[in-house]
């Protein structure tokens, strides 16, 4: 199985990702985790994208499609995956279509969680508090808002057009969540 997972930050993509893998037994591949990762290691990739996040600003193409297609092309990833926070433009869309052609796959869903924004709003001001991001102020959060409006929910109409999208609503009892999406992708597998 091999899935975009899609939607606003705060909408509950990395709790669906997570009870997705366990459940298909395939990485949940964030690349939000990476350039976490990366940060607190203070890499010289991490140092780059901190001056992005920092900003509330998402870190340039280049480098995330680079870490995708080598994240895709590892091991435990041969079998499947799902992509958390990718593609988030239409440029990355094309980037993946070609790294899944080269590696001779090709994508079976597009799981979209869709939740309001005042919603969103007060789970990430609740997650920053909680984890103490520093990318999660008030400000930051409306405009990664604003930036996923204008350059990612519009991708949604490409993976519809594909046959590839199935939506959900994002609030609610997770493990409900979770149930209707995975008899969805088992219908979707099944036709």
């Amino acid at each position: 199985m091999r899935l975009l997972i899609m939607g606003p930050q705060g909408v509950g993509k990395g709790t669906q990702a997570a009870l997705l893998s366990e459940h298909y037994e395939i990485p949940a591949i964030s690349t939000g985790d990476i350039f976490r990762y990366n940060i607190k290691n203070q890499t010289e990739l991490g140092k780059e994208a901190l001056a992005y996040t920092d900003k509330g600003e998402l870190v340039p193409d280049e480098l995330t499609n680079k870490i995708v297609k080598d994240r895709l092309a590892m091991d435990d990833a041969k079998n499947g995956w799902i992509l958390d926070g990718y593609p988030r433009n239409a440029s990355q869309v094309a980037a993946l279509d070609v790294m899944l052609e080269e590696l001779g796959v090709e994508l079976d869903a597009v799981v979209a969680l869709e939740a309001d924004r005042d919603v969103l709003m007060e789970r990430m001001q609740k997650r920053a508090a909680e984890q103490g991001r520093s990318d999660d102020t008030p400000e930051v959060i409306a405009k990664r808002l604003e930036t996923y409006e204008k350059e990612t929910a519009p991708l949604l109409n490409i993976y519809r057009e594909r046959g590839l999208l199935l939506a959900f609503d994002g609030v609610g009892d997770i493990d409900e969540i979770s149930k209707t999406i995975i008899e969805k992708l088992n219908e979707k597998r099944a036709d």
